[in-house]
Parts: structure tokens; C-alpha cells; sequence
């Protein structure tokens, strides 16, 4: 399970829309990694347009987070939204933030082009 959802928000939930600030809410409760690792690059970008984090999770558990948060399009959105950023994602670990001006840009079509994922393999990486 992707998220633990309280059950007064998945009642609301049923019951029709829910805002985002709920949603991202427990976002961050159920993936604790994963809201540290984005929340982290996200407030590096700063002035600039591109902030990563390249640092392996501990342990499965916490690489199983970012694989939730950044594989599903509703939790990415969210967390993209609530940020302010466009999020990327390499390896099961390498995450990046960039500004939504820098979309399209030079450093942003390099980190998600089928080029930058291959220069970023290695053999520690094969098993993720």
C-alpha cells in the first residue's frame, strides 16, 4: 500500500474531491523518506534551477518510498504543486528538482534523456 490514508480523509475521499494540502498531508505521514529527500531538494533550488539528491536510501523500505511518491502521477503531481517544482527521477534514487522555468532547458532535457540515464548506471545500481 502506497498510502496510509486516515480514515476520516478516505470517507471524504469517497465522498468526492479532496484538496491538495489534505492529500500531500498524508503524503508526508506515509512516506517519511520520501518527503525528506524531495522536501530537501526542493528548498536547495534556492535561486537556482536544479537541486539533486543522489544519495542511496538506507534500506529497501525507504527506496520502496521514493518509488511510490515518484511512480505515481497523483503523488508526484501533489508534491510537485505543493512545491512549486518539476521533479525527475533516476535509478531509484536520484532525484532532482528543477524550476518550472528551467522545463525544457538545456540541464533539464540532459538529466531526462535516454543519454543521462544511461551515463548514470553503474553495476550497485543493476538491483534497484
Amino acid at each position: 500500500m502506497s498510502l496510509n490514508v486516515p480514515s476520516a480523509l478516505l470517507e471524504r475521499a469517497e465522498a468526492g474531491p479532496v484538496d491538495d494540502a489534505e492529500f500531500v498531508a498524508c503524503v508526508r505521514a506515509s512516506l517519511p523518506y520520501a518527503w525528506q529527500v524531495i522536501s530537501g531538494v526542493a528548498s536547495s533550488l534556492g535561486a537556482s534551477a536544479f537541486a539533486e539528491h543522489s544519495v542511496p536510501p538506507p534500506s529497501e523500505a525507504e527506496r520502496g518510498q521514493l518509488l511510490r511518491a515518484l511512480a505515481s502521477d497523483a503523488i508526484r503531481g501533489g508534491l510537485e504543486r505543493h512545491f512549486g517544482v518539476t521533479l525527475a527521477f533516476q535509478n531509484c534514487h536520484r532525484v532532482a528538482a528543477f524550476a518550472p522555468s528551467a522545463v525544457g532547458g538545456e540541464r533539464y532535457r540532459a538529466f531526462v534523456s535516454p543519454r543521462g540515464q544511461l551515463l548514470n548506471q553503474s553495476p550497485s545500481l543493476r538491483d534497484c
